[in-house]
């Protein structure tokens, strides 16, 4: 589309409005980057807040926009490189912020979008402490509503992208899309890469104007005074008040300016929906959730996590002489160093608490795991390689690592306690929840770590004087207002206060430290060893029901020739569905898990064999399992909770069987119910008109009265009657040889009958062959069965 150089933004919308329903996607791409490079910005300053909403979808997830969430380039690669091309940092549509950025234009982004925590503090007129907030918040006019933050082009561009993760979740998604492959998680990816370089600076933002330069957002004056967020003394409320410094005053923080907010917005739109006041509130069980993440959420946050490793540890190592580190260290370089703990970690350890205590026991939790191992193995997304060796040997951790060990504490060892306490309520026996627990007992069992976790755990239980109030959580908090760089936190060189500071800041003075080695955590670990023992022994049961039913399984027997089963019922779980590589992969990972535990707590083989024996104790005499754990009373049996642990996790289950007549029986779901009605009423007429010459059958002694008494009788039921006589009054008065027709009524029976007869009329067989074919082969089956099983001989009168 030729753009003329003087058109009125409200006809230029309308124009592009129309284009969105009449031309095809990649040609209104192409028509955008022509008018963004054509027209001033002036009058592209009228149709940037459409531009981001039609990309990024509306804030209230009505208008889905350009869906970047399902994008994928298998499915749909033309539009997938044209939405990236166009979104990518040097993309048309990153010119269009840095034209409108170099003039400094404004765009309000409503407050009440914001996460909670955060509008929360700002509707009570709270400063947040993120510097991203300072100078932004515009009070409506007289008789006007809502709050709004005044922000540039840049911000405004990224909150949108930000915060669509978030907003969007009612998008029309596929259930073969894979998150990660996505064009918005390619973008996140781009984006970080870019304005956080593991290598090199920040590249600059392309100029508009000849050996032009964008500048930094500049300063505004907050409209109203603020107080300062998470501060009660009133001597430093007044002091922030006073002194509340200018938004990248700083001139050595112009240079990274774009790496700096790009990283706040992610980390306030993604991760600070929890504050640690409403972290407490969650803790109790009657309060309603606020927000929920989902695992495309998790993931997005995962791949922050990993990059801001890499990112930290790109950092050049700081150089002998103290006077020469002024010197040389440049701005992104400081970046780095504060990167994590300033910026990501306390929000970080309440997103991951709330995920552990509320997320679903299911196998979705396993993005939240990863994520959180991610986060605690800071060393993968080292620099250096580890050496090459023959043995795959695992590597051990290195001491320059207890640092970020110590000053982390609560993220190795509270969540740690979080898992743990997950892990006693899942099914073990599941491959995929075997496969948690095994990931998560291999990162700790790294050589090295769990020593150095104790060694953290040390220092903080360490005797020392009382730290001031509140001093705690000024240690690690993000500077009180502007750049961090505007001023730097002296080092501090004592680790155990680095210690308690980061447990005081997370959790509070009143907090009672529960130790990953101690007594309370290492019974929880026996407990979770004794239901790895447990859930292997019950795979392997479960393994050798499912070879003896496959053994067992004759060919006769899938068309449903045979006679029903006494109980009808299905006494196995998923695994039958699985099959038996699962199995397998189930008993090696609880296999290896178990391994590591005992590697982490230095548990002895005498407690082992303990377990070993207690699990063993499960099997009886004959190989079955015992009952579910219970108590006697005057009723019968009661569960205890670990009898119901037990039969939730399929650990053990009650023998039940169906003890009354099997024709019976309730209709199951593989028959036909009209047929099993119709089919009985058949077969209480032949047994009723023929009974007397079945009787005088099975009584013979010949192989004719043993075929009768194997095909014709029950004799699980006949004993069960004569010995019992709740069930004889339960069932029939005619319990003798009798004809069942009821197998006819299964569906497989059905498509085994039609696929016969099917056959037949291929090789031109009437109705009259095939009914032959089938008798035949039926009494065959009769004939085989009778010789291999002597069949039951009735008691003597």
């Amino acid at each position: 589309m030729a753009a003329p150089h003087l058109q009125q933004p409200s006809f230029l919308l309308a124009t592009l409005k129309a284009d969105c329903v009449n031309k095809p996607f990649a040609q209104r791409c192409r028509d955008l980057e022509t008018v963004i490079e054509e027209l001033p910005a002036k009058e592209l300053h009228g149709i940037f807040p459409w531009l981001v909403e039609s990309i990024f979808g509306s804030l209230d997830g009505i208008i889905v926009g350009w869906n970047l969430r399902c994008l994928q380039g298998r499915t749909n690669p033309n539009e997938y490189s044209v939405a990236l091309d166009f979104l990518d940092p040097s993309g048309p549509m990153m010119k269009l912020v840095y034209k409108l950025q170099a003039e400094e234009y404004r765009y309000d982004f409503p407050v009440s979008y914001l996460p909670g925590p955060v509008k929360a503090s700002i509707q009570e007129q709270v400063l947040p402490e993120c510097s991203l907030y300072h100078n932004k918040v515009q009070f409506p006019s007289s008789g006007g509503l809502g709050l709004n933050l005044a922000l540039n082009p840049f911000e405004y561009y990224m909150f949108y992208f930000a915060i669509s993760l978030i907003t969007q979740k009612n998008s029309p998604v596929t259930h073969h899309v894979s998150p990660s492959n996505s064009a918005y998680f390619i973008l996140v990816d781009t984006y970080l890469k870019c304005f956080l370089p593991t290598e090199g600076s920040v590249l600059p933002p392309p100029s508009s104007n000849p050996g032009g330069a964008i500048p930094s957002p500049t300063p505004r004056s907050p409209a109203v005074p603020f107080s300062s967020y998470g501060m009660h003394h009133t001597s430093l409320l007044k002091r922030h008040i006073a002194h509340q410094p200018s938004v990248n005053a700083d001139p050595a923080s112009q240079e990274i300016w774009r790496s700096e907010t790009l990283l706040q917005i992610f980390v306030e739109m993604w991760l600070h929906h929890y504050s640690l006041e409403m972290y407490q509130k969650m803790q109790s069980p009657h309060v309603k959730e606020s927000f929920k993440p989902t695992e495309e959420h998790v993931l997005v946050v995962r791949l922050l996590v990993k990059h801001l490793h890499a990112f930290s540890n790109s950092l050049k190592p700081e150089p002998l002489s103290p006077s020469a580190h002024s010197h040389t260290a440049s701005p992104l370089e400081e970046f780095k160093r504060v990167v994590i703990p300033r910026f990501v970690q306390e929000k970080l350890y309440i997103f991951l608490q709330h995920c552990f205590g509320h997320w679903p026991l299911d196998a979705s939790f396993r993005a939240v795991l990863e994520m959180w191992l991610s986060y605690l193995q800071p060393w993968r997304y080292a620099p250096e390689k580890p050496p090459q060796s023959t043995e795959p040997l695992p590597r051990s951790v290195s001491e320059k690592w207890a640092a970020f060990i110590q000053e982390n504490l609560l993220m190795y060892t509270k969540l740690f306690v979080g898992f743990l306490n997950r892990a006693l309520r899942t099914d073990l026996v599941s491959p995929k929840n075997a496969l948690m627990v095994f990931r998560v007992a291999k990162v700790f069992a790294q050589p090295n770590l769990a020593e150095m976790i104790l060694k953290g755990e040390q220092l903080f239980l360490e005797p020392e004087l009382v730290i001031p109030h509140r001093q705690h959580r000024l240690f690690m908090s993000p500077t009180l207002g502007g750049s961090f760089l505007s001023s730097r936190s002296p080092a501090v060189t004592d680790a155990s206060f680095k210690v308690k500071s980061h447990v005081y800041s997370l959790e509070g003075q009143d907090f009672q430290y529960k130790q990953m080695f101690g007594t309370e955590v290492r019974n929880l670990v026996l407990k979770l060893a004794q239901l790895i023992c447990q859930a292997q022994q019950t795979a392997k049961s479960i393994s050798d029901h499912s070879a003896e039913t496959m053994a067992s399984q004759s060919f006769f027997s899938w068309f449903r020739f045979t006679p029903s089963e006494v109980n009808g019922s299905y006494t196995g779980n998923d695994l039958d569905e699985i099959g038996q590589d699962s199995i397998k992969k189930t008993d090696e990972y609880l296999e290896k898990a178990l391994e590591y535990l005992c590697q982490i707590f230095k548990l002895s083989e005498a407690q082992l064999t303990q377990m070993m024996m207690k699990c063993g104790t499960a099997q009886d005499e004959n190989g079955k399992k015992q009952l579910p754990d219970c108590i006697a009373s005057e009723n019968g049996l009661i569960l205890t909770p670990l009898g119901r642990y037990q039969i939730i996790n399929g650990l053990r289950r009650f023998e039940l069987q169906y003890q009354g007549d099997t024709e019976l029986q309730p209709i199951r779901s593989y028959e036909n119910a009209a047929l099993v009605r119709l089919l009985f009423r058949l077969s209480s007429a032949l047994n009723e008109r023929f009974a007397d010459q079945m009787e005088v059958l099975c009584s013979r002694d010949d192989f004719v009265g043993r075929l009768c008494r194997y095909h014709l009788t029950n004799p699980q039921l006949v004993q069960k009657i004569r010995y019992s006589p709740v069930v004889r009054d339960r069932t029939s008065q005619n319990w003798g040889p009798r004809i069942s027709l009821r197998f006819l009524a299964s569906y497989r029976t059905l498509i085994s009958l039609l696929m016969i007869y099917f056959l037949a009329s291929w090789f031109y067989v009437g109705p009259v062959g095939c009914t032959f074919i089938i008798l035949t082969a039926y009494f065959l089956y009769a004939v085989i069965m009778t010789f291999f099983f002597e069949g039951w001989k009735p008691h003597e009168h």
